[in-house]
């Protein structure tokens, strides 16, 4: 078991490197100069010698092997940077925005799994074929609304037509109404797929007709048997889809004007502010492997056959 555990960190701490280096390579291949989009403006009155003092100060003119190499040094102590256009730490910056997309993403992955849970239990133990068949059908229309539709739906029946959801000044928790149901629904499309196609293998294995030559009751089979061996394949892919609830959060948050990463990396992308950027995909991506890091470790302890695979 620690021979496995060593094995998927490593492979962790390989993803964030190659993560950091094409993300590195990338932004340095875009076009422009953040310098000169920001200090080469008549207003601010600064002469060529100044201007060369600046790039000077934030090494944008050095090697670029030697930028690489001083940049995952910083990265390694915790240090992003400054901020170009703000003028303050990268870190300062991340500590104001990155909690409420946080609590947005925690919100919204929270409510996707409720509903999808509620859509496959309900696609196996309707009473009716017609509510059945419709349970099964609502996860492929989820999957083919784009996010940005759908928030700007959500938003003209909720807050104009059914003036449920203030669009000025709304409350806390009011504001967060309508971003968690858009990040919901097409997380909870895919994911409720996996689970109706588990259940619907897991009920022709031969155990589930042992147990109900036994006499346990479906709602108990439901539960107890086809439940537990149902979830393996939907913690694989809820996993995965944190990994886009993460980019849909950067979508949502832009539509609704809230105040989070979304908002910062709209910002830095409009004004080439490359350290806030390359700290932004990196945080992104050490969410999205930390979160597949804790899948891969779950899986042995859910499934003892993979713990006896792993000793072999």
């Amino acid at each position: 078991m620690t021979r496995y555990v060593a094995i998927r960190i490593g492979q962790a701490a390989l993803v964030l490197w190659a993560a950091f280096t094409l993300s590195f390579i990338l932004l340095q291949a875009m076009p422009g100069d953040a310098v000169l989009i920001k200090f080469l403006n008549p207003e601010f009155g600064l002469s060529a010698d100044q201007i060369r003092d600046i790039r000077a100060a934030y090494a944008v003119d050095s090697n670029l092997l030697v930028q690489y190499g001083n940049t995952l040094a910083n990265f390694l102590r915790g240090d992003f940077g400054y901020s170009l256009q703000a003028g303050v730490p990268v870190s300062a910056q991340l500590a104001t925005n990155l909690p409420p997309t946080l609590r947005l993403a925690g919100l919204g992955f929270t409510a996707a799994v409720t509903l999808a849970v509620l859509i496959a239990f309900l696609s196996s133990t309707a009473p009716f074929a017609w509510l059945r068949n419709a349970m099964q059908a609502i996860p492929s229309l989820f999957i083919s609304i784009p996010v940005f539709w759908l928030a700007i739906m959500l938003i003209q029946i909720f807050s104009f037509r059914l003036r449920l959801v203030s669009v000025i000044n709304p409350g806390p928790w009011e504001s967060l109404a309508l971003p968690v149901a858009t990040l919901a629904v097409p997380i909870a499309a895919p994911l409720a797929q996996i689970l109706i196609r588990s259940i619907d293998e897991i009920r022709t294995r031969p155990f589930i007709a042992v147990a109900r030559a036994k006499g346990a009751s479906e709602t108990r089979l439901l539960v107890r048997h086809v439940a537990r061996n149902a979830l393996l394949p939907a913690l694989t892919i809820a996993g995965v889809l944190f990994g886009e609830l993460l980019a849909g959060a950067v979508v949502t948050e832009t539509v609704f004007g809230l105040n989070g990463i979304g908002g910062l990396t709209e910002k830095a992308v409009g004004n080439q502010d490359l350290s806030v950027l390359q700290a932004i995909v990196v945080i992104s991506a050490a969410a999205f492997v930390t979160i597949n890091l804790a899948v891969d470790l779950a899986y042995p302890l859910l499934d003892p056959r993979l713990r006896t695979q792993s000793a072999e």
